[in-house]
Order: C-alpha cells, then sequence, then structure tokens
C-alpha cells in the first residue's frame, strides 16, 4: 500500500472481526419532517454495501450524518467497533471516511493536484505540500487505476475524470471507507464500466464502499449486500446474490413496478421539427455543431445519444433560445430566429416549444425560490397569473401549482416550500410539470431521469409516452443508452458536433450505439 495509518488511527484500530461502520438507532427531523427514524446498519470490512431507496427515502441524510454534514438528533457511530462520535466533517475524515458527493465539491480553475490538496496542507508553505502530493498521487493513480494529469484544469476535464479526483482526494486523506453518491448519474456506460473495476480494486485493498445508487442494475452488479429505505426508515438487509431487481424495486416503493417502458407503437404525423445545416461556434471560436440535420415528427420520439460535451447541450440550447447558431430550424414549417430579438427562450415558448433543461438546479429551477415561483419562470405573462398590467395573481399561481403536484405526485404538495428542500426526483417533476402542461407542440426534454429514483423514473417515462400518444414531437437527450433504447422511436447518435448515424431501437444494441458514441461506424470498428 502506497499510504500508512496515522499514529492516531493506529491507537483506536479495532479487531478484523468488527464491521467497519455500525449505525445504532439514528433518528434525524428537520422540522415536522422525519427524514430517518430509527436506523440501524452494519457495514462489513471490505466489502461494497449498496444502499437503495426513492428520492426522498432519507439515504443522503443518513450518509450526510456518517460524513458529518448533518448531528444526529439520537443514536450512535461506531467505526471498526470503537464509538466515535462525528461533530462534523473533519471527524469523519479522521476516522477514515471519505465521501464523492453526487454534484463535485470541485474548484474548477484549480489543477487536479491544487483540487486534491486543498484543506490538507502540510503548512503555509505550499511548495512542499505540492511535491509531496505529486508523489502519491502517482502512486494512488498506479494502484488503483485512476489514471488522471495532475497539471490538468478541472475545467478541461471529463465528469467521469473529476469522479476520479474526487476518489483520489479521499484516498490521499487516507480513507478506508468511501461513500459514494449517485456515482454513475453522469457517467457513460465505458466510465461506469471503468468506475467499476475502479471499486472493486479498491476493495480488493481491502477498502470498504458505500455506494447510494437507485440504478438497481448497478446493485446487482457491483455490490455485495444491499440495504433499502423507505420514508426514513430501514426496511431491508439482503445479500445481493439472494435477491433480485424486481424484488428491490418492491421494497423501495412499496409496490410492484414496471422497470420496462410499456408503449404502444408509434404513430407519426406530420413534421414538427426540421433542422438542416446547425451549426455553433463558441466563445473561444471552437466550433460545438458542425451542419446537424435532423427532423423530428408529431407523434414521435426522436432520442439523442452521446457523451456528454458531444455538442447535445448546445443542439438543446439552440433549441431552447439561448444560443445563437447559424443554419436553419422549422417548426411546423415556420423558420425560428437563430441570432435576432427573436431567438431567445420567451420566443420559443411562443412557438410552442416546451423545455427540460438537462441540469435542473442551473437552468430549470432557483433553488432559493419556492415550487410556486418556480412554476411561473417562463409563463409569468399568462394572463390567468395577472390580476392587471402591474400584479402578479399569486393566489392563483399557488393554487396552479398545487393542482400541478398533485396531478405529477409531487412530494411534499407544498407549494411555499423552497425547491432545494425537495428531493431529486422531485425537483424534476417540478420542472416537467411547469413544461408539460403547457400543452408543447415539441417537447425538449434533457437527461429526464438524472439523479431519479426507480418510483419516479418509471412516473416520468409514462408522461413522456403519454405526451407522445398525444401527437407531440419529442426530442430526448440521455446520456442512459438503456433510456434511450426504452423510450425512442428513432435514435441518432451524436459524436464530436455530428451526427454519425440513425437507428431504430430494434435494429440496434448497446453495443453498436457505443461504438457510434466513440465515433467509429460498424465497418470501422469491425
Amino acid at each position: 500500500m502506497c499510504s500508512v495509518a496515522t499514529k492516531g488511527r493506529q491507537e483506536t484500530a479495532a479487531p478484523s472481526t468488527a464491521p467497519a461502520i455500525e449505525l445504532r438507532g439514528i433518528s434525524k427531523a428537520f422540522g415536522p419532517v422525519q427524514a430517518n427514524k430509527d436506523i440501524s446498519l452494519s457495514v462489513a470490512r471490505g466489502a461494497i454495501h449498496g444502499i437503495v431507496g426513492e428520492n426522498g427515502a432519507g439515504k443522503s441524510t443518513l450518509m450526510s450524518i456518517l460524513y458529518g454534514f448533518y448531528k444526529a438528533d439520537a443514536g450512535e457511530i461506531f467505526i471498526g467497533g470503537k464509538l466515535t462520535p462525528i461533530h462534523g466533517s473533519q471527524d469523519a475524515i479522521n476516522a477514515g471516511i471519505g465521501m464523492v458527493h453526487q454534484h463535485f465539491k470541485l474548484v474548477e480553475n484549480f489543477t487536479v493536484l491544487e483540487n486534491v490538496i486543498l484543506g490538507a496542507e502540510d503548512g503555509q508553505m505550499l511548495r512542499p505540500s505540492l511535491a509531496k502530493a505529486r508523489k502519491l498521487l502517482a502512486e494512488l493513480s498506479d494502484e488503483y487505476e485512476l489514471s488522471v494529469d495532475p497539471d490538468a484544469m478541472i475545467e478541461n476535464l471529463s465528469v467521469g475524470h473529476q469522479q476520479r479526483v474526487e476518489i483520489l482526494k479521499a484516498l490521499y486523506r487516507q480513507a478506508d471507507i468511501l461513500i459514494l453518491d449517485e456515482p454513475t448519474g453522469v457517467l457513460t456506460p465505458a466510465e461506469a464500466d471503468h468506475l467499476f473495476r475502479i471499486l472493486n480494486g479498491l476493495k480488493a485493498q481491502g477498502k470498504t464502499i458505500i455506494l447510494i445508487t437507485h440504478k438497481l442494475r448497478e446493485i446487482m452488479e457491483i455490490t455485495d449486500t444491499v440495504s433499502v429505505m423507505r420514508r426514513g426508515e430501514m426496511t431491508a438487509t439482503v445479500q445481493t446474490k439472494d435477491t433480485s431487481p424486481e424484488n428491490l424495486a418492491e421494497l423501495m416503493v412499496g409496490r410492484k413496478v414496471l422497470l420496462e417502458v410499456e408503449k404502444k407503437p408509434a404513430t407519426p404525423g406530420a413534421c414538427v421539427l426540421e433542422i438542416e445545416n446547425l451549426r455553433v461556434v463558441d466563445e473561444k471560436g471552437v466550433e460545438r455543431l458542425k451542419g446537424i440535420s435532423l427532423a423530428v415528427q408529431a407523434g414521435e420520439i426522436l432520442g439523442i445519444a452521446g457523451v456528454s460535451g458531444n455538442g447535445q447541450s448546445e443542439l438543446m440550447e439552440v433549441l431552447g433560445g439561448y444560443q445563437t447558431a447559424t443554419g436553419t430550424v422549422r417548426l411546423n414549417g415556420r423558420e425560428l430566429d437563430l441570432t435576432g430579438r427573436h431567438s431567445d427562450g420567451q420566443s420559443r415558448r411562443n412557438s410552442g416549444i416546451a423545455h427540460v433543461p438537462e441540469d435542473r438546479h442551473r437552468e430549470g429551477l432557483i433553488l432559493e425560490f419556492s415550487a410556486w415561483e418556480n412554476m411561473a419562470f417562463g409563463y409569468h405573462n399568462d394572463p390567468k397569473y395577472n390580476k392587471n398590467a402591474l400584479l402578479m395573481d399569486n393566489a392563483a399561481l399557488r393554487e396552479d401549482t398545487r393542482q400541478k403536484m398533485d396531478r405529477f405526485d409531487v412530494r411534499p404538495p407544498i407549494p411555499r416550500l423552497q425547491a432545494k428542500n425537495f428531493s431529486g426526483g422531485n425537483q424534476q417533476k417540478l420542472v416537467l410539470a411547469r413544461e408539460i402542461e403547457r400543452n408543447p407542440d415539441l417537447l425538449l426534454v434533457g437527461q429526464p431521469t438524472r439523479g431519479v429514483d426507480i418510483g419516479a423514473i418509471e412516473f416520468i417515462h409514462k408522461r413522456i409516452i403519454q405526451l407522445r400518444d398525444e401527437g407531440k414531437a419529442i426530442l430526448l437527450v440521455s446520456v442512459e443508452l438503456e433510456e434511450i433504447l426504452s423510450l425512442s422511436d428513432r435514435i441518432a447518435v451524436m459524436f464530436d458536433g455530428r451526427i454519425m448515424g440513425e437507428r431504430m431501437p430494434e435494429d440496434t444494441d448497446e453495443k453498436e450505439l457505443g461504438l457510434l458514441m466513440a465515433g467509429m461506424g460498424t465497418r470501422e470498428a469491425n
């Protein structure tokens, strides 16, 4: 091993038979909401232990208590058999716990090396710390297949490489226990497979890993044991080999869940969206879209597959009205303005386009605002929200929000609650309710189920299919190939700002799509 435990850690080492982690009677409430209720959990040393549950089940709260972000109202934490009070994250780090968050905690204009030592410097002089970190980083990278350039700027790294930096940060701080919160939510299939190899390597070296995820395929593939949470309580802990995705889904939701999308064959109608030779050049002069041509008909879903950063975001931004471009875009036969005063989001909405953005936190919601205020964004000029030219009818907007929350099963159904206090799945439902209920001719959907639990995924997929069956055109962007194959009536694959090809879902598979996403046609791959 390339890292050595500190003297303090050696003094508190427990017998190897003790669990790596034991939680006893953990409870935590936020006002009237009981996030965790009398939870007990034991995690074996050197194991990969999965924790699954719906959004809002209390998984992240429980792990935040273990990592010191929150203090439990009641209960005890044992690390390696020793009672370990954790009052903050530094206590957790001192106890050998590291955490990789769903939304990475990296400084984008710092290098990899600077991010790794941030908060763990040896003194006021940075040069010795950097030299020591560079040597240790090279050893860790080799040992755990975490290859990454220590001098690369974070902003220039792919999401998969940024995640490796987060893992290196934890290992640099001598973590023996790693908590990963939704680690594959923004990874491609190839990146996820590489992450699993890394996790198995860490396990082989005796590390203990807690994996929070909503993807049951990953649970079945990588974990030894899985615990299920529902509504703040621990409902079951089972050996992974003794369960199934269907059983876990039922334990999570409390009812049987459809794991496959049920839909009738599409009956496409008139052409709603036509794109010809669409090009985008960013502020640095880099061409992001290189002559895209596509068409989407009424009553069909066109899925766009591709690794993040290959032009899908720019395509959605142009169509959504917050990126200029050259080329031609027609909606229902009428050409849209791509560069002038009518190329903004409001003009797009007025023309019949609704947009569920890829990143709900940055583009879909203002987290400090209430649910009812978020429901008005982009539609604040709607006559039913306005008493007169000066004042909005807030009561009408709150009532409209309450009805939408009821139809989209948003929990808790409280219009006055700030958006940041909803779980990820319920935040996504708020955005979907705002956009879908506008009865658009074209719905743009980016990463519809990113970070969303199994029950919410089932609901979101059903609503998208329902909209298609009502004759709407849908352009779907997702890095989840399983989702693309399940929902799409046609699939276009993007690579380096170009369309690599189109496929029918029944005539292709994840392997062929993965090759196209890597810039290889079938002939080149053969």
